[in-house]
């Protein structure tokens, strides 16, 4: 190296030689202005929290309950349960204190039903979308409020008006920022990579009960739920979430809900309206 090269690089790493720029030291040393080392940055995997939804097998496999500040997408068919766990967490959340909204594409929402499962329904804000844009801007518009919990359900396809990736990311970036629990219940997979965690609802088993001339009546229903992603890269996992006819008959009976209200049960032809605070294996 020649010696003018040398003494050109001893002046740089002295400082020397430098003009200074006002502007950028008034951003570096303004009110409010803060120098922070990369290493010593929060990681989000350490600040992420819970949200537990009430139901066993769904709260193990997303380590604890819904991630807050996250975007977690439950994909399943028609009666497979899936806007049953949406109501678990409703039921979850609004029964610790906190506020609840629910963007109910599909108007799947019967208030009554929703008050039996264990939803204090006057923490809970309703709004009743008919196209997919429609809902993405009223869960945004909701996180932006504060709202701890809320619960996207597209109802069933086809969905008229789908939105972009992009919209999603949006989405998600919105809980991040108010630490908000995001729940989003689809039939098939919509918001791509912003999901912090994919949970699917598969393989749906009815049981029946009587045969013959009789009518047969719907005594409940298993899904397979199964962990597709999660953000922070743990293994695949699987569970299975079981719902009884009898079990929320027997609570029913037990809250004081008379006869009238067990034959209403009883003549529902979709099992997601069936279950209230529903009975759990174990992972499988």
């Amino acid at each position: 190296m020649a010696a003018s090269e040398a003494r050109a690089l001893e002046r740089l790493l002295a400082g020397s030689g430098f003009t200074e720029k006002p502007a950028g030291l008034a951003l570096l040393s303004g009110p409010g202005a803060k120098l922070h080392v990369a290493s010593a940055l929060p990681s989000r995997a350490a600040a992420v929290a819970h949200l537990p939804t009430g139901i066993e097998p769904l709260d193990r496999l997303i380590s604890g309950g819904l991630p807050r500040g996250r975007l977690t997408e439950l994909v399943g068919r028609r009666s497979s349960g899936r806007f049953s766990v949406v109501l678990g967490a409703l039921a979850s959340a609004t029964s610790a204190g906190e506020a609840a909204a629910l963007v109910d594409r599909g108007s799947s929402l019967d208030p009554q039903a929703a008050i039996e499962a264990g939803v204090e329904i006057e923490r809970l804000l309703w709004t009743r979308p008919r196209r997919v844009k429609e809902a993405l801007a009223a869960a945004e518009m909701l996180l932006s409020t504060g709202f701890p919990l809320v619960a996207v359900d597209l109802g069933l396809p086809p969905l008229r008006g789908a939105a972009p990736e992009a919209a999603w990311v949006r989405l998600a970036r919105a809980a991040e920022v108010e630490g908000a629990a995001l729940l989003l219940a689809t039939p098939y997979r919509v918001s791509g990579f912003a999901a912090g965690a994919v949970v699917r609802m598969d393989d749906a088993r009815f049981a029946w009960l009587g045969g013959g001339a009789a009518p047969r009546l719907l005594a409940g229903v298993d899904a397979r739920l199964t962990l597709d992603r999660e953000l922070r890269g743990s293994a695949r996992g699987g569970a299975t979430l079981s719902l009884h006819v009898a079990d929320a008959i027997s609570r029913r009976r037990d809250r004081g809900q008379g006869t009238g209200d067990t034959k209403r049960n009883r003549s529902s032809s979709d099992p997601s309206d069936l279950a209230f605070h529903p009975p759990v294996s174990a992972l499988a």
